[in-house]
């Protein structure tokens, strides 16, 4: 595959990229590239940690670089998921990674790492104090909404700050030129990039993908919020997403056909509006992207023909075209979202259904009481 044809798979994933001509010269180089990817085991996973991440994880993987996802266990004691309880948040690992292998992300192609293992090494332990001794506090505090936590020094605990710190040196313990995460991590990746050249190492090329919005109504826009720029937008971004602490923000990886109709039903889609529309990003960044795995060439909008008869949209910029110009009505994609939604993730509760190991995982996380 050419470089241009491995570039544009990347900037499919990257909603924006960090730098766009490093990434190409990387990719020019000819060497083995590592991107990273981490994740806090917590609760149950919902659908843009699940189908979302492994669209983009197989795109990266057909680029040709390789994965490394980081179980991020001791991150997510530091940051009080499950009560802080490691041992429950190691099984919800598990848990999350069986969800991984029954949504088709290309598992031959990644390797799963646990920080909980890492912390054997007094390398890393050396690594983190010194990317901890490179800034004065505050540029640290500034990290703290990558945990979703605000920037508030009464609501920050030691713990938080050396999660930033672990989290920098993770980038290079696990030798990744490329970081792909969230929109929301992008201060701790710019801080890797600030903080490499000084301990020897690099400036990691940040490929950040978007995230999903919530099912819920929209928030008021960046600018009634906090005025313009760009801090302000990826504010918004973070405010807008899904939350596991409110389960019907969120269409999650084992909900049944019921709870997923329910869901999009309720979920807020104003008529004509596609700035702030929830039910719109579903089709872009999961259905669009899931024609092969569907067994579909093109959406189809079933409609009564009192109503103007069937639809059927190829690309997601003709679905969006039609909304906008009220063509199409709220309930008639939402109709069709549930169906297809429920087609992608019905191979995985069957997994989780007919798998002993699978089944017991899940088990065991439903029955925790999930704190975040």
């Amino acid at each position: 595959m050419r470089t241009k044809e491995r570039l544009d798979l990347i900037k499919q994933v990257g909603e924006e990229i960090i730098q766009e001509e490093e990434l190409k010269k990387l990719l020019e180089s000819g060497e083995e590239l590592i991107a990273y990817d981490g994740f806090e085991p917590s609760g149950q996973i919902h659908i843009a940690q699940g189908i979302l991440r492994a669209i983009n994880v197989n795109k990266m993987i057909k680029a040709g670089v390789k994965f490394r996802m980081w179980v991020a266990d001791w991150h997510a004691m530091a940051n009080n998921k499950m009560g802080g309880d490691l041992e429950k948040i190691k099984i919800v690992g598990k848990y999350f990674i069986e969800v991984w292998r029954a949504s088709g992300m290309d598992l031959s192609k990644v390797e799963f790492l646990w920080a909980s293992d890492m912390a054997r090494d007094p390398d890393y332990w050396k690594l983190v104090v010194q990317v901890g001794k490179s800034n004065a506090l505050k540029r640290f505090i500034r990290t703290a909404e990558m945990m979703g936590r605000e920037e508030s020094l009464d609501k920050l605990t030691g713990a938080h700050i050396i999660y930033s710190c672990m989290q920098v040196a993770d980038i290079f313990k696990l030798g990744a030129k490329i970081t792909q995460l969230g929109m929301d991590q992008r201060k701790v990746n710019m801080l890797a990039r600030e903080v490499g050249p000084l301990l020897g190492y690099w400036k990691p090329v940040i490929v950040s993908h978007h995230m999903l919005m919530g099912l819920s109504k929209a928030l008021p826009t960046t600018s009634e919020v906090v005025g313009a720029g760009s801090e302000s937008a990826i504010q918004r971004t973070i405010e807008r997403k899904m939350s596991k602490s409110m389960p019907d923000s969120a269409i999650f990886m084992t909900d049944t056909t019921e709870d997923i109709k329910r869901k999009i039903n309720k979920a807020y889609c104003l008529e004509g509006d596609i700035k702030e529309n929830p039910i719109l990003e579903y089709y872009k960044y999961i259905i669009f992207e899931s024609f092969e795995k569907l067994g579909i060439t093109d959406v189809k909008i079933e409609r009564p023909e009192k109503f103007g008869g069937n639809l059927s949209f190829k690309t997601f910029n003709d679905l969006e075209k039609t909304f906008a110009e009220k063509q199409v009505h709220p309930m008639d994609i939402k109709a069709t979202l549930s169906k297809l939604l429920d087609q992608l993730i019905m191979p995985v509760r069957r997994h989780f259904e007919e798998n002993a190991e699978a089944k017991k995982l899940l088990e065991q996380v439903r029955s925790f009481q999930v704190t975040r």
